[in-house]
């Protein structure tokens, strides 16, 4: 293994394990990202109009604010509103909120307050089917009563924690993607080395070598990108902004042609169901959505670069 190739895949694969780690905490942003839900501690999957709470979602760009609301009784906070694609939800032992109490206007007036899953008034609504297996729930929040140390931080510091948190997830959810995108390749190249074609394997062909070519190209690349954002936050970087933007973006709409470009070469068992492709395809389609869409990422990407 050459030191390049070994700098693109051993730091990826950790973090696409990272990836799957914790299914008992999931992150609810009562402050909704417009679309996004978490991989690893599991933030929120929303869509432009999905998210409540005492009034309905607007339709503004990225990290748009609930009106959520909370009452501060004594030594106490009390939580009212509801919150959809919620990633774990269901099956999470505990809840990250983020909820507005209004210390000031916009982004500086929310809060995080951690929160049991069998707090009384807190309900699983409704389990959400998609097209990839993914637990995914809308909850409620009924008059839910929170003491005042489930406060994360400080009151009104619950936006900056959300901010630094996406910077994180973003990363796995590239090196989420980098995995994918690597199990197609290698089936692709199993595929073409022993199916026949013309009296020689598939491989031979100039064609299906340029998409293997391609594919190859796509998922080097990505895992430097997803490398570079998590070695630049473990040298202690407060911020990965961009780096996780770039990681994030390349890495799943890269995915994406990678795994379309095996179903392609598997031919008709690329779309049969229950082929490892087939379920790449579907399993690929969110990570371009959660955590911020592709198109969010570039102009998160644009403004860390002005």
């Amino acid at each position: 293994m050459s030191s390049t190739e070994g700098l693109a895949r051993v730091p990826a694969r950790r973090l696409a394990g990272a990836a799957r780690v914790a299914r008992t905490i999931a992150l609810i942003m009562l402050v909704a990202v417009s679309t996004g839900f978490g991989i690893a501690i599991g933030t929120s999957f929303d869509s432009s109009d999905g998210a409540t709470a005492s009034t309905r979602l607007s339709t503004m760009p990225e990290f748009q604010v609930l009106e959520e609301t909370y009452d501060a009784i004594r030594e106490h906070y009390v939580l009212s509103g509801e919150k959809t694609w919620i990633s774990n939800g269901g099956i999470a032992d505990l809840y990250t909120v983020f909820a507005r109490t209004g210390e000031a206007p916009g982004a500086k007036g929310i809060s995080a307050f951690l929160v049991p899953a069998d707090t009384p008034g807190l309900e699983v609504a409704e389990r959400l089917d998609v097209i990839a297996p993914h637990p995914l729930a809308r909850l409620a929040f009924s008059d839910v009563r929170v003491p005042a140390s489930a406060l994360i931080g400080k009151s009104g510091d619950g936006f900056k924690i959300a901010m630094s948190v996406l910077d994180v997830f973003r990363s796995t959810v590239g090196a989420a993607a980098l995995g994918f995108a690597r199990r197609a390749l290698d089936e692709t190249l199993d595929r073409a080395g022993n199916r026949e074609l013309f009296g020689a394997p598939l491989f031979d062909l100039q064609m299906v070598q340029g998409h293997i070519a391609d594919m190859a190209l796509h998922v080097d690349a990505a895992a430097l990108l997803v490398y570079r954002a998590a070695w630049t936050k473990d040298m202690g970087a407060p911020r990965v902004t961009r780096e996780a933007a770039m990681a994030k973006l390349f890495a799943t709409d890269r995915a994406q042609e990678v795994i379309d470009k095996a179903v392609q070469i598997h031919g008709g068992d690329g779309v049969r169901r229950g082929h490892i492709v087939e379920s790449l395809y579907r399993e690929i389609r969110a990570l371009r959505i959660y955590e911020g869409a592709s198109d969010v990422q570039k102009v998160v990407i644009a403004r860390q670069t002005k």
